[in-house]
């Protein structure tokens, strides 16, 4: 797919008088400067059940999911919330110093003034760039030729009087002369989109709300493709806007009628054409539309199957497809674009060899793979078998190619980090295969990568799989049993969590701590098979690496029990939520953000904005009492019981799309209700943000720092 330009993948008082609490059970007030917390929250429980397959199950929080959502104006669920939000800060308070310290410390990381490499596309060069004190980004431009900066959009003055802001997509078009940006200032990822006049600096009349994803512009820039999503959240249909006319006018140019199947639209390296997939986490198909002629009639490069995947390039005349369908770890063929269902083998699959990305430019093309487990970037010619692999430093690290706009040119970009070393921008000479740096990330306030050790680990999970472990640390740190461990994974969709830098981590591995990232099944850390291993009846393995990771810290001398800190967020929430279950000695402190834990009653909830694409991933327990089963034997707020629990500290957004609210709410309240120990439970909800949490380079480093601080305290490693 076409790595274009600039493409950028963002406290309202809501408190209401009416209670949410059992009054016999209500909170203490707080006292002013007092150091004495106040009762925690307890919810009410509201008898709630339903009967599926023979099963009863026992929902006494169901009340907290607004009944008018994607309104929530439910005053009960508003003031418990709050209530909440106020316990939190009441227990954060007394280590608010080392809240601000560690803020400072990783602010302190972060450049005040910084830019990135500018992207040369057409007659100008493009970048963004940081100012001293700002939270967003400036985005410039400059002629090739000589001339000046060109400020195209700054994204400070757009966020002005937002709580919230993040930028959708930036998109120059084709003769440069206009931009198209969408902005989403509430956290609910529904963009508006807007076009600029680059000469003038003005914006054009036409607005487009309910937006999503990217857009892609008309070759002869006069006309865009968008996707809108609809009231649940869903992007099924690609729509053409004219400019100069109105959206209601817009014309649609492909709808997806299957349930589940969600659309992105892309642009092939070429630019000759509109890429239309159809699709969820398993199976897709794609449809290409020119780009001279968005009038054309669509056309399917191949019809969907269950369980196969494939990706699309053109140069030519020529397709260039990934796809899985003879080999798990996929294969690359062409196909005529006039006939582009007929297939000719170009590489096949391999056991050693995961294809994870192939980019076309004019005269040679680019594979992305990983071997054994670790990222490789091959450029290979159209007409000889020669194969130039970029060769990288370090036994562990995290790269691949960087971003290029054009399609005829004679260097690439490479992106480059490890866990000890600074994510790195090279350019890759074609010629001479030589790379040159062109820019390391700064850390302004020192960073001497020699003071630090990485590791590569491979620890046994009970069924005798090999589960790849990333570790780094402090070559000063003690290593024991007293050693603190923050451990960390995400482990679903496929998506794999590289080796790579973290300023952020550095607050924690000063401390005496280690940073360990477990590669568990779930991802495609070791190829798709590891992801098929991690999902749907094989799910539990993905729970089951990250405890018998940790026990295998543990049994080599790492660390012990009680002394790690486990974290992750989302599906990686889910993860937390089960592994406090199953395992609650082992960990000494539980971060979950965002997390998906009410996982029977989200997947069986429909009208939910990613439901029905989320069953090829999870299972469907609507149509099937195995999947209702399995999924009700591991959703974590579905098996809170009666034992003592870690620390654990949620985190949610009111208006997240992807996991709602009621979540991290409900599975709060049951834990703190059920668990048979003192320890905390505390749960901090972002009423302005959504998933991603608060906006802005320094803000968000505020929930970072409660989050570390928690950790900290928690394991007792306050200094």
């Amino acid at each position: 797919m076409s790595r274009s330009l600039i493409a950028a993948a963002s406290l309202i008082a809501l408190a209401t008088p009416a209670p949410a609490l059992a009054q016999e059970e209500s909170p203490s007030v707080l006292e002013t400067a007092s150091t004495t917390l106040p009762e925690p929250p307890v919810a009410d429980r509201r008898p709630h059940s339903f009967t599926m397959h023979g099963i009863t199950v026992e929902d006494p929080y169901h009340w907290m999911k607004d009944q008018g959502y994607p309104e929530i104006d439910d005053a009960d669920v508003l003031e418990y919330l709050n209530q909440e939000n106020t316990y939190f800060e009441a227990v954060m308070e007394p280590h608010q110093a080392l809240i601000d310290t560690l803020y400072t410390e990783m602010r302190g990381r972060i450049p005040e003034n910084d830019a990135s490499v500018p992207i040369p596309d057409g007659d100008y060069e493009y970048w963004y760039a940081y100012n001293e004190g700002q939270e967003y980004r400036l985005w410039y431009r400059r002629p090739l030729a000589g001339g000046g900066d060109e400020l195209l959009l700054d994204e400070n003055a757009l966020a002005e009087g937002h709580e919230q802001f993040s930028l959708g997509t930036v998109a120059v078009s084709p003769d440069a002369r206009l931009l198209a940006y969408s902005t989403d200032t509430d956290g609910s990822e529904r963009f508006v989109l807007r076009f600029r006049d680059l000469a003038t600096g003005e914006d054009l009349p036409d607005t487009i709300p309910d937006v999503n994803g990217g857009v892609v512009w008309a070759a002869d820039s006069a006309s865009i493709v968008y996707t809108p999503v609809n009231e649940n959240w869903r992007t099924e249909v690609a729509m053409h806007h004219v400019l100069g006319t109105e959206a209601s006018a817009d014309r649609e140019i492909y709808r997806e009628t299957e349930e589940g199947m969600q659309l992105g639209i892309d642009q092939t390296q070429s630019r000759r054409f509109l890429t239309i997939n159809a699709g969820d986490n398993v199976s897709n198909e794609v449809r290409l539309v020119p780009l001279a002629d968005l009038t054309a009639e669509p056309v399917l490069v191949s019809p969907r199957e269950t369980n196969r995947q494939y990706s699309v390039e053109e140069r030519e005349d020529t397709l260039y497809i990934l796809v899985n369908d003879t080999h798990v770890n996929f294969r690359a063929v062409t196909a005529p674009v006039d006939a582009p269902g007929t297939w000719t083998e170009l590489i096949a699959g391999s056991d050693a060899l995961y294809l994870t990305g192939l980019t076309t430019f004019a005269d040679f093309y680019v594979l992305e793979l990983r071997e054994r487990g670790l990222d490789q970037v091959e450029i290979r010619g159209y007409d000889d078998e020669a194969i130039r692999r970029v060769e990288f430093p370090e036994a562990s690290y995290d790269a691949g190619l960087g971003p290029v706009a054009e399609f005829d040119v004679d260097a690439i970009r490479i992106d480059y980090e490890s866990m000890v070393t600074p994510e790195t921008d090279y350019s890759y000479d074609l010629a001479s295969g030589e790379l040159t740096a062109l820019k390391v990330q700064q850390v302004p306030s020192g960073y001497d990568a020699s003071q630090y050790a990485t590791e590569r680990l491979e620890i046994e999970a009970r069924d005798g799989a090999m589960v790849p472990v990333s570790l780094v640390y402090r070559r000063d740190t003690e290593i024991g049993p007293d050693t603190p461990v923050h451990l960390y994974a995400y482990g679903a969709y496929g998506y794999a969590i590289p080796p790579s830098f973290s300023t952020r981590q550095l607050s924690l591995t000063n401390r005496g701590f280690i940073f360990a990232i477990a590669h568990i099944r779930g991802g495609d850390d070791l190829g798709y098979q590891w992801y098929l291993d991690g999902k749907l009846e094989r799910r539990n393995n993905t729970f089951n690496d990250f405890v018998d990771v940790a026990r295998g810290l543990i049994a080599r001398g790492y660390t012990s029990a009680g002394r790690i800190a486990a974290s992750g967020g989302s599906a990686g929430g889910e993860l937390m939520g089960v592994v406090a279950n199953t395992d609650p000695e082992l960990w000494g402190a539980v971060v979950a953000e965002v997390p998906f834990v009410d996982v029977l009653n989200t997947m069986l909830d429909e009208s939910l904005p990613l439901t029905p694409g989320e069953w090829p991933e999870w299972g469907n327990p609507i149509t099937d009492p195995d999947a209702f089963r399995l999924i009700q034997s591991y959703s974590p707020y579905d098996n809170v019981s009666a034992q003592d629990y870690p620390p654990i500290m949620v985190t949610a957004g009111l208006n997240d799309p992807r996991v709602t609210y009621w979540e991290p709410a409900k599975w709060t309240a049951r834990l703190r209700a059920t668990r048979t120990d003192d320890d905390l439970t505390v749960l901090r909800t972002n009423m302005g943000a959504g998933h991603r949490g608060q906006s802005g380079r320094f803000q968000v480093l505020r929930e970072e720092a409660q989050a570390m601080a928690f950790m900290l305290t928690q394991l007792g490693v306050e200094e």
